[in-house]
């Protein structure tokens, strides 16, 4: 098994199945990557590699479809929530050019009655791959199962109860995001890039799998850090709602996908983020454990659904 460079590595099996001890090493090598880069490395995570392979297999087959059939699934008014936002429609925020890449959104699928369900809206088929979205809906719940015991150990790191994010997570506003970075061909417009510098916007992401280099965090020397080799691992970032949270005890840290090499340049890229958001209602509001003199409250109250629309309209994909 390959060891990440760049950021810390963590073994999730040591919380879910370990001993007392091992969880409470597990729970403060976590926190600790969080308060200092933000990202850690995470193996036995949970999401079976068959799964990937299928999802991967799944997403390829979709973006190498037509652009006009492609097209059939971008619904507007939605700020592309669900379906397919073709390409260089998202940019960074503070950024003009768009990003060189295209991306499908599969939204929460609530299967036990639950009347939040009305809040959201229906994932979408493609009806050239019957199968497309049932392997979306199953990695979807993978991630998810995965993304809820690292919130638990997040959790215990900030001295609340195991469960605490729980009850806001629970059929939460999640989303996952297969992405292409197509072959680069000819002139880009001047200072575009696969993914421009910025922070995500959720609790915390769960990568998966990138098919080639070029994912970058910014360190706290202000030094970008190639982060390479994470076969067999899944990248596991904190996004700005949880920095919101914790009055910035846990750090949103900046990345950005570069451009390959000339050599490199007409090979597509392809990655899996699930960003990992509570329900609308959940307050952002700092804890309070999180704020003292040293560290006075940093942010205004606000819900999620509130945060998510203000930052949506700050990459283009809301109006």
């Amino acid at each position: 098994m390959s060891t990440p460079k760049g950021i810390p590595s963590v073994d999730l099996a040591d919380f879910v199945k370990g001993t007392a001890a091992q969880r409470e090493q597990f729970v403060q090598d976590l926190g600790n990557a969080y308060e200092t880069i933000g990202f850690v490395a995470v193996k036995n995570h949970g999401i079976p590699q068959d799964l990937i392979d299928a999802l991967y297999a799944e997403m390829k087959a979709f973006f190498a479809l037509p652009t006009e059939v492609k097209a059939k699934y971008e619904i507007e008014g939605i700020g592309g929530q669900r379906g397919y936002t073709s390409f260089g429609k998202e940019h960074a925020k503070g950024m003009k050019a768009g990003d060189l890449k295209e991306f499908w959104h599969f939204g929460q699928f609530v299967e036990d009655g639950d009347p939040i369900k009305a809040q959201y809206i229906d994932n979408v088929a493609v009806e050239e791959l019957p199968n497309f979205l049932q392997i979306g809906r199953d990695a979807y719940k993978s991630f998810e199962n995965s993304g809820q015991e690292l919130l638990k150990a997040i959790a215990l790191f900030l001295g609340l109860e195991e469960n605490y994010f729980h009850e806001f997570v629970h059929n939460g506003n999640s989303i996952l995001r297969p992405l292409h970075y197509p072959p680069i061909q000819g002139e880009v417009e001047p200072g575009a890039v696969r993914a421009g510098a910025h922070e995500d916007i959720n609790l915390i992401t769960l990568l998966v799998g990138a098919s080639a280099d070029g994912l970058e965090v910014l360190n706290k020397n202000n030094e970008w850090v190639a982060v390479t080799e994470i076969q067999d691992h899944i990248v596991v970032n904190v996004g700005d709602m949880l920095q919101r949270l914790t009055n910035n005890r846990l750090k949103s840290t900046t990345h950005r996908v570069v451009n390959p090499p000339a050599a490199e340049m007409g090979k597509s890229r392809y990655s899996v983020p699930f960003f990992l958001h509570p329900k609308p209602s959940m307050p952002l509001n700092c804890l309070a454990s999180c704020i003292d003199e040293d560290n006075p409250q940093h942010y205004a109250d606000i819900t999620a659904g509130d945060y998510l629309m203000e930052r949506l309209r700050e990459i283009g994909l809301v109006k």
